[in-house]
């Protein structure tokens, strides 16, 4: 489907789904600013849809701005990745571009290991899926259990791996040096 049938298609759709929900271009102008005659002239394909038209719309109807222009459902979202084996340990790369933030599923192997800690320039971030994860962080020794979480500034001498008991699963995200994950207890409310 190309931009312009995309596009053709908006107008009456804002129609249907304004008639569907009984609301009058009076009381849409109301809600959304947006004057009577400009939505009038959208819904009948007479003015070209803009984002500064369909975000108030979309806000009215409570719908997604896709639902409003009826984009094209998006390719299959899985990420598909080949595992990395590395000393051991095998990681699945959760992302696909490069540079910036990056994400891994980590599987360490049930093995007892001296640790070595190592510092580079980044920041990690990492949340126990299953089993135990023994992580040095400078002068601290802990075990962290499913469910829980650590970040940490790669620059402080840090280790990780199995406690030996079994083995673990874990995610990983790491980023360059000032990068920081963000993490919110609750969405905002809008």
């Amino acid at each position: 489907m190309t931009t312009d049938e995309v596009l053709a298609g908006v107008g009456p759709r804002l129609r249907q789904m304004r008639k569907e929900r009984e609301v009058t271009l009076a009381a849409l102008s109301e809600t959304t600013g947006i004057s009577v005659s400009t939505l009038s002239r959208l819904e009948s394909g007479l003015r070209k849809p803009s984002l500064e038209l369909l975000l108030p719309i979309a806000r009215a109807h409570q719908v997604a701005l896709d639902e409003l222009v009826g984009a094209p459902q998006a390719g299959d979202p899985r990420v598909r990745s080949k595992p990395i084996v590395m000393g051991g340990r095998t990681h699945w790369p959760l992302t696909r571009q490069p540079g910036g933030l990056q994400a891994y599923k980590v599987l360490e192997p049930k093995r007892r290991q001296e640790p070595d800690p190592r510092t580079h320039e980044g920041y990690e971030w990492m949340y126990v899926l299953s089993g135990k994860l023994r992580l040095v962080l400078g002068e601290h020794d802990v075990v962290l259990t499913a469910g829980e979480a650590a970040e940490f500034d790669t620059r402080v001498p840090h280790w990780f791996g199995s406690t030996g008991e079994g083995p673990v699963e874990f995610l990983s995200l790491f980023g360059p040096q000032g990068e920081r994950m963000h993490v919110r207890a609750r969405p905002r409310r809008s």
